[in-house]
């Protein structure tokens, strides 16, 4: 079975993740939560689990996760499959917001204290590419094209130096469809130039010696949100809060804070759609009119 049919697979099997613990039977209602394919989906699957056992457990929401297999396909599926809250990356939060009337609540902070997160454009130390003139004609990896770190900012990168599109400067690029495989894809040499946000590779770091040893990070983005959760606009005003006031206050408990730690936060904290504002900078940084913005990578 090949490695296409193997994702489809476990994306079929592991799509909708339900947790249903002890205390189900006190469980109000079913709520739908979706999420971004930004790691592999077995990690995604381990960092969520635990955290919606404690939020089902103190809002009394019936939590389940739905695990997208594409970035774009969340603003589509937002709507198709009813969901009631989705954990957005920057940039399709923005658009959630712009197109869906979304409403953020709560991002999470990263264990540095950061809030937010960046781009990072990395090559292999022995590529011998240390600008963007080394990058011509090279085999670049992205993420997806409904990523910050992971498409827009390369393509601002681009602009800002004078490359207008991908098209023609790079022999060949491909989306790896997630951040730890483009970070992958250049460390085994399956391409020159990878993209990724700065909190997966800093993770992978951390794991893998290799990263240190093998790769260079050559041009960084600009700050912007970590991956907030935004409830669907017509969601009732006590259940928002409920989840809201819960996600602000997991740091006061002992609970919370085991919770956190495994998640790979130390709080969440309040946020808006004014937040979102650098996102749409870059995206203008970029050529990218989120009106016109076709998600489904070519």
């Amino acid at each position: 079975m090949n490695r296409r049919l193997l994702t489809i697979f476990f994306l079929s099997v592991f799509g909708i993740l339900s947790l249903q613990p002890e205390y189900a039977h006190a469980t109000e209602k079913k709520f739908l939560i979706g999420l971004i394919p930004e790691m592999n989906i077995f990690k995604q699957k381990q960092r969520f689990t635990s955290l919606g056992e404690y939020l089902s457990k103190r809002t009394g929401l019936d939590i389940k996760f739905t695990i997208l297999s594409r970035y774009g396909n969340i603003i589509e599926s937002f709507e198709n499959e009813k969901m009631d809250a989705a954990f957005f990356g920057s940039f399709t939060g923005a658009a959630a917001v712009y197109k869906l009337g979304v409403v953020p609540i709560a991002r999470p902070v990263n264990p540095d204290g950061a809030s937010t997160y960046k781009g990072y454009l990395f090559v292999r130390k022995d590529s011998n590419i240390t600008d963007i003139k080394g990058m011509k004609g090279k085999k670049m990896a992205f993420v997806e094209k409904a990523t910050t770190a992971g498409y827009v900012f390369p393509l601002a990168y681009l602009r800002e130096n004078g490359i207008s599109s991908p098209n023609g400067f790079f022999r060949e690029y491909y989306f790896a469809g997630s951040h730890d495989a483009a970070i992958d894809a250049v460390l085994n040499r399956k391409a020159d130039v990878g993209a990724a946000k700065n909190t997966i590779y800093e993770r992978m770091r951390k794991e893998n010696p290799r990263l240190d040893k093998e790769l260079v990070i050559l041009a960084e983005s600009q700050a912007v949100p970590s991956n907030g959760l935004c409830v669907r606009k017509n969601l009732e005003d006590s259940v928002k809060k409920k989840l809201k006031d819960t996600l602000l206050a997991m740091h006061n408990d002992p609970e919370g804070q085991a919770v956190l730690k495994q998640f790979g936060a130390l709080k969440f904290i309040e946020t808006s759609a004014k937040d979102y504002e650098p996102v749409h900078e870059l995206a203008q940084k970029a050529g990218i009119d989120l009106k016109k913005y076709k998600w489904r990578n070519e």
